[in-house]
């Protein structure tokens, strides 16, 4: 008797990114429904989203305007961190600074400014409903919209992700369908852990695209008939990990391609390229271990295991504040501050770029003043190989 053909309830986001990321993650979570066995950065991002959910939901309950309670965030983050059953001081502190930082970041948050928290939305693409939920709407004006999507990610987006998401598409989408007065769609990411809001917008073409992707996307879930492993270094963090065979091979470092002719360039990089995502898995793999160690050592000065001796201690990073530093130099080498300061000033990178975010007024303006400071940059080259996949 053969199997009953794969058919959607319904589409989603997560679904459909599921699939294009890894398809066996999509088969082991969608058509086998086996039990999905989330690790501690899933299950902290779920946390602050649940926080940061019933925060902002009672203070447009309540009808507030003004600062949100922080004491607040800190007793539903205790109570949620005992039910999802996480561990490590290291990350309750971290979870403690990304709530600080939100509402300090909010501000004087006037509840009529929030149009909606969880919004659910229910958007039919072609014979495909795409069922969805948005973090938070903001109202702006008349004719806009803000549309929030809070992210807990490590790593930042880059732009061209940022602009080509198809979750703000499908959002942008939605938000249009939910307010019709709507002319104008704003889209965030939130970057909770870094402070930072990474904004974009839709254009009609766009819009049209995602739709027709999200269509031939959802098609492709159907009509599948194979599931391929696809090896990537977010691996680790995967709820059925457990379950694959890829997962289990790569850990153990098999490869299936070995070049034994370093003259022929095809097979070096086929090697390369399996290496490298290995490499991805292996690393994140390391990385999780070693925060077990970690979690156990705040409670031991030391721990020696498998012939290994484990201890933490501390780094120093020394910086020099400006002022004070001069002052000392200019002492004891008697050299003017003018020559001091040509011989050892330089900007950080980093706290510049959020300085031009703070002070542009519009992007036009940001990317004008990011111009003009180029031009007395002082640049320098090093080669490093670059290495993308090149579309079948």
């Amino acid at each position: 008797m053969s199997a009953q053909p794969f058919v959607n309830k319904h589409l989603s986001f997560s679904r459909l990114s599921r699939f294009e990321t890894c398809p066996l993650s999509f088969r082991f979570h969608y058509i086998d429904k086996r039990r999905a066995e989330p690790g501690p950065p899933l299950k902290f991002g779920k946390l602050v989203h649940a926080v940061l959910e019933v925060l902002v939901r009672e203070h447009m309950e309540d009808e507030r305007t003004g600062p949100l309670s922080e004491e607040r965030a800190l007793e539903l983050f205790r109570q949620g961190w005992a039910k999802e059953g996480l561990t490590g001081m290291e990350l309750f502190e971290e979870g403690l600074e990304i709530l600080g930082a939100f509402v300090r970041d909010q501000g004087d948050l006037d509840h009529r400014d929030v149009l909606a928290i969880e919004k659910e939305f229910h958007l039919q693409v072609g014979r495909f409903t795409v069922l969805g939920f948005i973090d938070r709407v903001d109202w702006v004006d008349d004719e806009t919209v803000e549309v929030i999507d809070y992210k807990t990610n490590r790593v930042l987006f880059t732009r061209e992700e940022v602009d080509h998401s198809l979750q703000m598409s499908l959002y942008d989408l939605a938000a249009r369908q939910i307010w019709p007065w709507v002319k104008n769609v704003r889209l965030t990411f939130h970057m909770l852990r870094h402070g930072v809001r990474m904004r974009t917008e839709r254009t009609p073409e766009q819009l049209a695209a995602a739709r027709a992707y999200v269509e031939t996307l959802g098609a492709m879930t159907e009509e599948a008939t194979d599931f391929p492993a696809r090896l990537n270094s977010n691996c680790v963090w995967c709820d059925h990990k457990q379950h694959c065979p890829a997962y289990a091979d790569a850990l153990k470092g098999k490869r299936d391609v070995v070049c034994e002719d370093t003259a022929d360039l095809e097979a070096v990089a086929r090697e390369r390229e399996e290496v490298a995502r290995l490499a991805k898995v292996l690393y994140a793999r390391k990385k999780e271990l070693e925060d077990v160690l970690k979690a156990h050592l705040e409670d031991h000065d030391e721990l020696v295991l498998a012939g290994v001796r484990y201890r933490m201690f501390n780094t120093t990073k020394l910086e020099y504040p400006f002022e004070p530093t001069l002052r000392v130099l200019a002492g004891a080498t008697g050299l003017p501050k003018d020559e001091l300061v040509a011989r050892l000033a330089a900007i950080d990178k980093k706290a510049l770029d959020r300085l031009v975010k703070e002070v542009a007024q519009d992007r036009a303006r940001a990317r004008l003043l990011k111009a003009e400071l180029e031009n007395v940059a002082s640049k320098s080259h090093s080669p490093r190989l670059w290495a993308k996949e090149v579309p079948a």
